[in-house]
């Protein structure tokens, strides 16, 4: 098996992962241009997958999930970045770190990181960029980034929806 391969199939892993754990807390799943033509036929506790916003490059990107709670008063993108083998996904964090804090549209941004093939202090530099707010240019910027394994994506999911 091919290296790029593996890694898609564990990165399709970790984005089941999360919606398993979404659904088992009475969240229903669908596609965000599907629901996005019919809201009213949805309930208020939705995990969209493939949601659009506009990069920094003003180009259209895509995360793997929107969060929307009416009962946890909940609007949360989910970024899911699986690594693993060496290869060039931890290169594109400083990128996907950006476009948290400028372009995307939420106030809370879950990134969820995982697995062992990411460079030496790839993960560390997410963490601390996040702590520190670096490279924010927008005054007062509010937006709450957390950076989670998938464990600890498990224990903050378990500690929300009770």
């Amino acid at each position: 098996m091919k290296k790029g391969r593996k890694t898609n199939i564990s990165g399709t892993q970790l984005e089941k992962a999360v919606q398993t754990v979404l659904i088992e807390k009475g969240f229903e799943i669908e596609m965000y241009s599907k629901w996005i033509k019919n809201i009213k036929n949805y309930g208020n506790e939705i995990l969209l997958k493939n949601a659009p916003f506009k990069t920094i490059y003003q180009h259209k990107g895509r995360t793997e999930f929107l969060l929307l709670s009416k009962k946890y008063s909940l609007k949360i993108r989910i970024e899911c970045k699986w690594q693993q083998s060496m290869g060039s996904v931890d290169e594109k964090l400083p990128y996907l770190y950006l476009n948290t804090i400028e372009a995307m549209p939420e106030k809370d941004i879950i990134i969820l990181i995982d697995g062992d093939g990411f460079k030496p202090g790839a993960k560390d530099w997410l963490r601390d960029a996040v702590k520190r707010k670096k490279y924010t240019t927008i005054k007062n910027n509010d937006t709450n980034i957390l950076v989670f394994s998938l464990a600890e994506f498990f224990t903050w999911a378990n500690n929300i929806f009770q």
